[in-house]
């Protein structure tokens, strides 16, 4: 999880160097180079519920080597892309299909194998996300004044392909636990079918009121989150910051990452606090310091700027941490592989339109403050959500809810025959008794 995690968000948050080199080249406007990153993270988010749905239903190793070759071809057919559609279909369809196979199952089997500190497990796996922020921004800098962007593309497509070797080192025994595996030999009526397949995705969460009221926090947090991940240097090179400074400003917001993640794993463990309301503390804390960026900057102070992203940094990966975690108390453990795939899938709409948005307000506007404040304004929201969560202000944890049993028609069918025959069998049974006892009597 810590090297699959890295090249799938530390790779896309890392994306917005290429930004500026797609805008001069292609010499289109912010919002529609914006859809490139926004159509990859939408797509992860949206084929998410796919890739839950086959762990359950097949195995979990083939589902993730499958999408690391699938977001290593992406990057690969990208580097020959020779108009924004292209980018569109690679960087963001075909690439964020591969991340979409690989981040659930890998995410949801790490918590699936941790109970007591899986705070804390999440938050190491997630570290490395902010690591390869640290490492991939310079680097990928680098490499497009190297090689240029077709090069740089190419380079990270061959990177991408080792999350096969890490999909390969899937114990098959270490998996979450969901309903059975499909049987290939099997035949299923077309009812059975869809009932297995709602099983797969988890569809009856989308009936409780908490995993609703849960999801639509998360997908307002998902308009905002990402925003300074694409634009944040670009804005730092429109202020007046070299190449390298905008970069480096993005690379130490990604150290600043890995402490909020293990720090806030490790917090939450200690059980001071619920783990829902440390979420809404850091969701809090990160969409302030969003609206904060832009402000930090305007009077062309690299340190203040440097500040206000260090302390964005912290809170985001810290938050991350706990959007996870939460997960489980929300649904169950056995719901979670189709759970948070379908969490993904809904959220989607954030990651697809929040960053378009943001280059929008930048065409209209010149300058990216107004794509800060309402990024951040977002966050905002999402933490107001929370608080509407059943027993958000109790100072325990309620019950996880249990997976509803559902019984295939064929297998009720079998019970009602069996009960049937048990029911005939106990009457015959009790009709040749009496004739015992009629015939005792009349002899």
């Amino acid at each position: 999880m810590f090297v699959s995690t890295s090249l799938v968000f530390g790779l896309m948050r890392s994306l917005g160097v290429f930004f500026v080199e797609f805008v001069q080249y292609f010499e289109e406007s912010a919002q529609a180079i914006s859809w490139i990153s926004s159509i990859g993270l939408a797509a992860q988010q949206f084929f998410s519920p796919l890739g839950a749905a086959l762990c359950n239903a097949y195995d979990t190793r083939l589902v993730v080597m499958t999408g690391g070759f699938l977001s290593g071809l992406g990057l690969i057919l990208a580097s020959q892309a020779t108009s924004l559609v292209h980018l569109y279909l690679t960087m963001g369809v075909i690439s964020g299909l591969g991340w979409g196979l690989v981040f659930t199952p890998m995410v949801a089997t790490v918590m699936a194998n941790f109970t007591h500190r899986r705070a804390l497990a999440v938050g190491l796996g997630f570290s490395s996300i902010g690591l390869s922020s640290f490492a991939f921004n310079p680097l990928f800098q680098l490499l497009v004044e190297t090689y240029a962007w077709r090069g740089a593309l190419l380079i990270l497509g061959g990177l991408s392909l080792n999350i096969m070797a890490c999909g390969a080192l899937i114990r098959p025994e270490c998996r979450s636990k969901g309903p059975a595996k499909l049987d290939s030999q099997s035949r299923l009526p077309c009812s059975d079918m869809l009932q297995r397949v709602s099983s797969y995705l988890e569809v009856s969460l989308l009936c409780e009121r908490p995993y609703l009221t849960y999801t639509l926090g998360v997908t307002l947090f998902n308009f905002g989150y990402f925003v300074p991940y694409f634009h944040l240097v670009a804005h730092s090179r429109h202020v007046g910051f070299s190449e390298y400074g905008a970069a480096f400003i993005m690379s130490a917001a990604g150290v600043t990452d890995i402490f909020g993640r293990i720090v806030s794993g490790w917090f939450s463990d200690l059980g001071h606090f619920r783990v829902i309301h440390l979420l809404v503390l850091w969701t809090v804390l990160a969409g302030v310091f969003i609206m904060l960026l832009p402000v930090s900057s305007l009077m062309g102070s690299y340190s203040a700027l440097m500040v206000i992203s260090l302390l964005y940094g912290f809170c985001s990966g810290a938050l991350t941490s706990m959007v996870f975690a939460v997960v489980p108390m929300i649904m169950g453990v056995e719901r979670m592989m189709g759970g948070l795939g379908l969490l993904q899938l809904i959220e989607s709409c954030g990651g697809l339109l929040g960053t378009p948005l943001s280059g929008w307000l930048r065409d209209n506007t010149g300058n990216y403050v107004a794509s800060f404040m309402v990024a951040g304004s977002f966050v905002l929201l999402g933490s107001l959500t929370m608080t509407t969560l059943p027993h958000f202000f109790s100072c325990t944890d309620p019950p996880p809810p249990k997976r509803p049993v559902l019984i295939d028609n064929s297998e009720a069918l079998r019970l009602e025959l069996a009960q049937k025959n048990s029911c005939s069998s106990e009457i015959n049974h009790q009709a040749v008794e009496q004739t015992k006892r009629s015939a005792h009597r009349y002899h």
